[in-house]
């Protein structure tokens, strides 16, 4: 039984729980659902984990863009944990109830670690500009110092704009109505369900949101343009579709990111229809994290050797 609390003001109530519908609107899917979803949290988790240690445990791979790496795989560790343990939890036991608190919390680092994705992003697509296109600056520009502020900043930012996020959310009010068509706490679907004007909260999205997704994108497409140009100019027919491999797959990767990104929280809400949202959250709260030890680890030699390294002492130490 879902409960509410009276509040003092009018006939308006405040829910103290909403409750998720997600995925427990596909019932004739239930059993597949859990495993799915389990598997690939689990591939998530292990993939970005193993490229943190290995790239701990090689002092040849102690260089910014590995630096960069280890940020991106612990923060899409952090990411995919915000949402799926709750949802798999919610499988499992069919209680699909979240405490008004609870609910708060898991939008605040949502929004925090997709920010922090967003401008890893970004700084991943600077370094590679850098390398490629002035590699005789490269270790000035992108020197420990540097890299270190990049990632701090990047910290403060998206904490301070998930705080603000959250709130405002904080100050709306809930009117009864406690139905989540989503599988988490997302911001947008929060906002539909509020009885109190949004106008502040939908222009902070607009401005704040823009800023967090708009600046990384700018960034990684003015990059990689500079990085597309100074490719044409390599004489090899395969050293240029080498290049153009590596970039395409992590041109990809940005492209299910931030495309589905955009379409859920920059489009106007009368287009939205909520099991596309669902579909496409699901793309970038779960597939693109699960994707990114693929996409920076087994197009890289250097990684693939390194995690070869890594791998074969664990294994020689147990024995």
């Amino acid at each position: 039984m879902i409960t509410t609390r009276v509040m003092n003001r009018g006939n308006l109530t405040s829910v103290s729980e909403f409750l998720l519908l997600g995925l427990s609107r596909w019932p004739e899917h239930q059993q597949l659902l859990f495993p799915l979803f389990l598997g690939m949290y689990l591939i998530t988790v292990t993939g970005n984990l193993l490229i943190i240690l290995a790239i701990c445990s090689n002092v040849n791979l102690h260089s910014p863009m590995y630096f960069f790496l280890i940020n991106l795989s612990f923060t899409d560790i952090c990411f995919i944990s915000t949402t799926v343990p709750k949802m798999l939890m919610n499988l499992y036991t069919q209680d699909y109830t979240i405490s008004y608190v609870k609910c708060l919390i898991q939008m605040y680092f949502f929004t925090l670690f997709v920010g922090l994705d967003d401008f890893l992003l970004g700084m991943m697509a600077y370094d590679r500009y850098i390398a490629i296109c002035c590699p005789l600056h490269y270790s000035m520009v992108m020197s420990p110092r540097i890299c270190i502020l990049f990632v701090s900043g990047s910290w403060i930012i998206t904490n301070s704009c998930s705080l603000l996020h959250t709130l405002l959310v904080n100050q709306l009010s809930f009117c009864e109505e406690n139905i989540i068509p989503h599988f988490f706490c997302d911001l947008s679907a929060l906002l539909k369900l509020s009885c109190s004007d949004t106008y502040i909260n939908d222009l902070e999205i607009i401005i704040v949101g823009g800023f967090l997704v708009g600046a990384p994108f700018v960034l990684i497409m003015v990059s990689y343009i500079h990085i597309i140009l100074a490719i044409l100019k390599i004489p090899s027919t395969g050293g240029k579709y080498k290049a153009f491999s590596t970039c395409g797959s992590h041109l990809c990767s940005v492209s299910i990111f931030y495309g589905t990104l955009m379409g859920v929280y920059f489009l106007p809400s009368s287009t939205h229809l909520d099991n596309l949202d669902m579909l496409a959250a699901i793309f970038y709260t779960i597939l693109t994290p699960m994707l990114n030890p693929f996409i920076y680890s087994l197009r890289n030699q250097d990684m693939q050797n390194s995690l070869r390294l890594f791998l074969n002492k664990r294994i020689f130490s147990f024995r």
